[in-house]
């Protein structure tokens, strides 16, 4: 801790006398994905060719989804979408971008079904959640989602030599304290984790300098998503003016040389919040899946998965932990979300052995800013739920 310059004599936090107070509700998109719906469809102002396939495929649904067996999923489903799964639809080839889970492999009316059924969620999905301002673009968006998040994984979790896993976590843990210090957004803090992840594989910094780069990386990140940034100077001070305004602004240019200036990043957040809304999830699941993937920016190797693995090895985990009563609607919409899992079932059971390890001994440890963080009354006490603490043997890992 001496070795890194923490700042032992000035500590920014003091955690543990904020776990009953009343927190400012945290900024996220999973605040704003209530009951409030802001879509108001003008057809009228439609061009009459795309509203006429609009209504074409509008009017293959009978209905909200139903759990009727494994093979018909939704009733009333037009037929031509079962004899061309890859459909044209308002003039758009569908293109094969998702991987379907082993156990629906034989299921090929399922898998005619699904094509199209998928694009209206994620078209209704990411409307509802304010990350699209026009429907027609909706499906398109996702596909880049799924192609560009590639380049956001990490071949390797290993670290430069003079850094270990311990290291990381308590430098990430102390930039969880300053983004909620800050009241920065949620898209932020997982930005400026993953500046932290690929600086620390591409720039030579000396332990000494470690929470410099930190903060520069976050102060990036606030740059690209922010509206409102702070001072230089009052960020020195979170760093009990260790290093000065001239020492920030040289390592933000050594960064963001050292970057290319690439800061493009489509968080795990995203994916969740996504998922969760295709799986109707109420506000406890999306809370606790949430708690669950800020747990994984702890992990070192968590950065060699995908943002949609770690996003759906979250949420599942969550509906294990929460176990709630099953419903056939919520039923369905799982199985359509489960064709969203991008990477093998023993990818996703690896994850949830990670995140299920972090979730039983985060009470326990030193990096402890998310647990308390997520042990507020706005987050409905998740962190603090009972399950959390069997979360091994949920998995079949009880020793």
């Amino acid at each position: 801790m001496a070795r890194a310059r923490f700042c032992d004599s000035k500590p920014l936090l003091d955690l543990h006398a904020k776990v009953d107070e009343q927190w400012a509700p945290l900024r996220t998109w999973a605040n704003a994905c209530g009951p409030v719906d802001r879509r108001q469809p003008n057809l009228e102002a439609e061009e009459s060719g795309v509203t006429v396939g609009k209504k074409e495929t509008e009017s293959r649904w009978a209905g909200r989804l139903s759990a009727q067996s494994n093979e018909s999923i939704i009733m009333g489903f037009h037929e031509e979408s079962i004899l061309c799964p890859a459909a044209n639809i308002n003039g758009c080839v569908e293109e094969p971008a998702l991987l379907f889970p082993p156990g629906l492999q034989g299921l090929h009316s399922l898998q005619a079904l699904v094509p199209s059924l998928l694009r209206h969620e994620v078209q209704m999905a990411l409307e509802k959640l304010d990350l699209i301002w026009d429907r027609t673009f909706a499906w398109d968006v996702f596909i880049d989602m799924m192609r560009t998040q590639t380049r956001y994984s990490f071949p390797s979790a290993d670290l430069p030599w003079q850094f270990t896993d311990a290291t990381r976590a308590i430098l990430v843990d102390w930039i969880i304290q300053v983004h909620e210090l800050m009241h920065f957004q949620e898209e932020t803090l997982y930005l400026g984790i993953h500046l932290l992840n690929r600086s620390m594989r591409q720039i030579k910094v000396a332990t000494a300098n470690l929470q410099l780069l930190g903060m520069v990386c976050l102060f990036l990140a606030a740059k690209k998503e922010e509206c409102l940034l702070p001072e230089v100077t009052g960020l020195c001070s979170l760093m009990d003016h260790t290093y000065t305004k001239h020492q920030l602004l040289r390592m933000e240019r050594k960064v963001l040389t050292s970057l290319k200036f690439d800061l493009s990043f489509c968080p795990p957040l995203h994916f969740l919040l996504l998922f969760a809304s295709i799986a109707r999830s109420s506000a406890m699941m999306v809370w606790m899946s949430h708690y669950l993937l800020e747990l994984s920016l702890l992990e070192g190797q968590c950065v060699v998965f995908l943002p949609s693995q770690l996003a759906g090895a979250a949420l599942c985990l969550a509906r294990r932990v929460l176990q709630e009563p099953p419903t056939p609607e919520g039923e369905a919409a799982w199985c359509l979300v489960s064709t969203l899992h991008v990477g093998s079932e023993t990818t996703l059971l690896r994850i949830m052995d990670i995140l299920a390890s972090a979730a039983a001994t985060a009470h326990t440890r030193d990096n402890c800013a998310t647990f308390i963080k997520f042990s507020s009354v706005e987050t409905m006490h998740v962190s603090r739920h009972p399950g959390l603490k069997n979360t091994p043997c949920l998995l079949g890992r009880c020793t």
